[in-house]
């Protein structure tokens, strides 16, 4: 059942809204707007029917500070008011308000309202995902790693959150494929976006396929000793596969990982610190690869055996 938040300073008003849509949406009332944002970083409401004027911050606010986070950017929003004058219609409609609807409404509307936003919603989201699915693995692809990364880089920027950057790459990849061919050179990619992936499974995790045998990831609130610890036991997850590489230089197939963590501050580039993984990587191949490498913004390196 999909989740619809209801942000309203009328308790009688919410209550209406819960009536007319509790038989087919999961239905949750805040008074306050900024109890309303607080709620809806949850980031599992498929719908927000905001209040448009509240005692504490006005819907128009809200719905700014709403569309300026990463976590309910993409939720839609109602906007409920009984400013009927075209200038508030058009000033919610341009903060991004995919609707804006007139009180006193009727239950026909608002329902007929709701079921086609949240339709829209469903086919919205079935569309970005399939765009932005690596067909091969599963797992996020380029396209989706270029905009979430630098949605997540500036999501630390402003909370002041620890911020992590690594690029993987499979060892001797060419030389898998060249002995035993490119549909076991496909499963191989695809064992180890899964053995890796599994790791990354929070909200503020993107693990994404960078391109051929080569992944990147960025994940927010770990240090960078931590995540040069967490790093080490993905990197041995894989080892730990024993897919059979045959190689003078390579028992099993294994990954090579470098990164970097920090904590960003507005004014850093994004850009710096993934080069500076991409040397951290290289660092890991050169000293013999199947180890990860790790720096904290360039002040220190923390390297395996």
């Amino acid at each position: 059942m999909d989740k619809i938040l209801v942000i309203d300073d009328s308790a009688v008003q919410a209550e209406f809204l819960r009536s007319i849509l509790r038989d087919d949406y999961d239905v949750s009332i805040c008074h306050t707007a900024k109890e309303g944002l607080l709620a809806a970083k949850d980031g599992s409401f498929s719908l927000i029917l905001l209040d448009v004027i509240m005692p504490d911050m006005d819907g128009f606010t809200a719905l700014r500070e709403l569309k300026a986070t990463e976590l309910t950017k993409h939720i839609p929003v109602i906007l409920l008011t009984s400013l009927a004058d075209e200038q508030y219609e058009e000033r919610g409609l341009l903060l991004g308000a995919v609707d804006y609807v007139a009180k006193p409404f009727s239950p026909v509307i608002i329902k007929a309202r709701v079921n086609t936003h949240i339709h829209l919603y469903h086919y919205q989201t079935e569309f970005k995902q399939q765009a932005l699915v690596d067909d091969l693995t599963g797992i996020s692809n380029r396209r989706c790693y270029e905009g979430a990364s630098v949605a997540k880089w500036r999501e630390a920027v402003r909370f002041g959150l620890p911020f992590s950057v690594c690029m993987f790459d499979i060892d001797k990849f060419k030389l898998y494929n060249d002995t035993f061919g490119h549909p076991a050179g496909d499963q191989v990619i695809a064992a180890v976006a899964k053995t890796a992936g599994a790791y990354f499974q929070r909200s503020t995790d993107l693990f994404a396929r960078y391109g051929g045998e080569e992944f990147v990831a960025v994940f927010v609130g770990n240090d960078a000793r931590a995540s040069f610890e967490f790093l080490k036991t993905i990197r041995q997850a894989v080892e730990d596969l024993h897919i059979k590489h045959n190689s003078p230089v390579c028992e099993w197939v294994t990954v090579s990982v470098g990164g970097v963590s920090l904590v960003p501050k507005s004014g850093d580039s994004y850009e710096t610190y993934l080069k500076l993984a991409d040397t951290m990587l290289y660092d890991a191949k050169r000293l013999g690869r199947n180890r990860v490498v790790w720096s904290n913004a360039g002040k220190e390196q923390w390297m395996e055996k």
